[in-house]
């Protein structure tokens, strides 16, 4: 097939994971294809920022080892990633509780049932003392035992339904879906809902029940982690990975067709078929009537410490909303590779519009989730993304049309889910209907192997 300086076969505009999955599948059926980026690197939000030795993403968005492109995607062979504790801590009436640590569907239900059927005074053999000072006559903040039992048994569920049969479920607003899940009100808004916002990045909770009920069954089935290294290694890999010449960066493209694109500073390149692969806003722009969705905006706070004031890997929740924060993460625990020895970096984010006195409030709300001064913490950087994630508010279509007509198609994280599998996914998809409309096959690929951070 043709393929010169000025034409391709398939030409993609945007290097984000879309893009990029997009050309891996389209390269890997023999077909030349030309993936134009404006800036000056992939990766489009899944950025990475040194510092001094530090790496600070710009919006610090959650993985799932339980992700299914994460093997599926070529060029992702070797991608190591690091992984958080299991299950979260969450933050409530100053001190911290460990939730959501993953268990058998068999062993949830058992324990559930157990407590369910014990003797109000404490399970049969065990002394009433010995009863009250354990979990079911002291509940925490998340409920005692039995609710944390039937929680456990509710996410064991989630993690075994298959995918379809989530997306057939009728479908709500998330936040008054919760209502109907037979959990109590605590073990919701003491765990449920700042989980589901900070997988969601949706504080108020209006995503899609079903594209909810994923995330939980992505959080159920896996661990959260992140890229070892920072989420820019992530589309490096992928663009890397790609035959020489494929990622051109530094290119902007002006106007589309189905058969040419124009850029800027490097005149009109020609092809069979256009792939956009850009955020919904920038597709917007140059094919005008695309619909552009709303957005979850997100500040990520990164702050250097003397000493961790975790020292764990974990995750940690507000249950309170005493604060701006909704989450936190000592994220030089979890990787290592993101802070010089000796020093800690702690990573927080607050969702929604940042107050305006951002820094010191959300020192002094960190000062509370840590149990700790942050009189010595200094700031590194505060990266705002206004529109950081595409809102999925109900009702909405996890599987949007990529093909708008033969030799025109778009593929993105707005096109799916909003998450990285999303986004992957998306692009897969917008290959397929290529090919497809091309008279081709995708290759068959083996799935590369994930490896944990070292």
């Amino acid at each position: 097939m043709l393929s010169t300086a000025h034409h391709a076969d398939v030409v993609i505009v945007g290097a984000g994971l879309a893009g990029l999955s997009a050309a891996h599948q389209l390269t890997g059926a023999g077909v030349t294809v030309m993936v134009l980026e404006a800036a000056g690197e992939v990766g489009g939000r899944m950025c990475t920022e040194h510092l001094d030795g530090f790496r600070l993403d710009r919006i610090g968005q959650l993985l799932s080892t339980s992700y299914p492109e994460l093997t599926r995607t070529p060029g992702l062979d070797g991608l190591a990633l690091s992984a958080f504790a299991p299950g979260v801590l969450v933050h409530s009436a100053g001190r911290h509780y460990r939730a959501g640590v993953p268990r058998s569907t068999r062993g949830a239900l058992a324990a559930a049932r157990a407590l369910a059927s014990a003797p109000r005074g404490g399970p049969r053999g065990v002394p009433r003392s010995s009863a009250r000072g354990g979990s079911r006559s002291a509940p925490t903040p998340l409920g005692g035992a039995l609710d944390q039992a039937r929680l456990g048994a509710s996410l064991a569920r989630l993690a075994a339904t298959p995918v379809e049969r989530l997306l057939a479920r009728p479908e709500l607003p998330i936040g008054a879906a919760l209502q109907t899940r037979g959990l109590p009100a605590r073990t919701l808004d003491g765990f449920v809902r700042p989980l589901l916002s900070a997988l969601l990045c949706d504080p108020d909770l209006t995503t899609s029940s079903r594209c909810a009920d994923l995330a939980l069954r992505g959080f159920a089935r896996g661990r959260l982690c992140v890229p070892s290294g920072g989420a820019s290694v992530l589309p490096e890999l992928l663009a890397a990975a790609l035959p020489p010449g494929t990622v051109r960066t530094g290119v902007k493209v002006t106007s589309v067709a189905t058969t040419s694109v124009t850029t800027a500073d490097h005149g009109v390149i020609g092809c069979r078929s256009l792939l956009l692969a850009t955020d919904a806003r920038a597709a917007a722009e140059l094919l005008p009537g695309l619909r552009v969705p709303p957005f979850h905006p997100v500040t990520v706070v990164h702050h250097t410490a003397p000493a961790p004031p975790l020292a764990e890997p974990a995750l940690l929740l507000d249950a309170d909303g005493g604060g701006p924060v909704a989450h936190t993460v000592v994220m030089s625990e979890v990787d290592p590779a993101r802070a010089p020895r000796g020093r800690a970096l702690v990573s927080s984010t607050v969702l929604g519009p940042p107050p305006p006195d951002l820094e010191a409030s959300v020192l002094a709300h960190l000062a509370r989730l840590y149990g700790t001064s942050t009189a010595d913490w200094d700031l590194l950087a505060v990266r705002h993304t206004p529109e950081a994630v595409p809102a999925m508010p109900a009702p909405h279509d996890v599987r949007r049309p990529v093909r708008l007509l033969a030799g025109l198609y778009v593929c993105g994280d707005h096109r799916d889910t909003s998450t990285v599998q999303g986004a992957l996914y998306s692009g897969r998809r917008a290959a397929g209907a290529i090919l497809s409309d091309m008279g081709l096959r995708p290759a068959i690929q083996a799935p590369s192997t994930i490896r944990p951070a070292a």
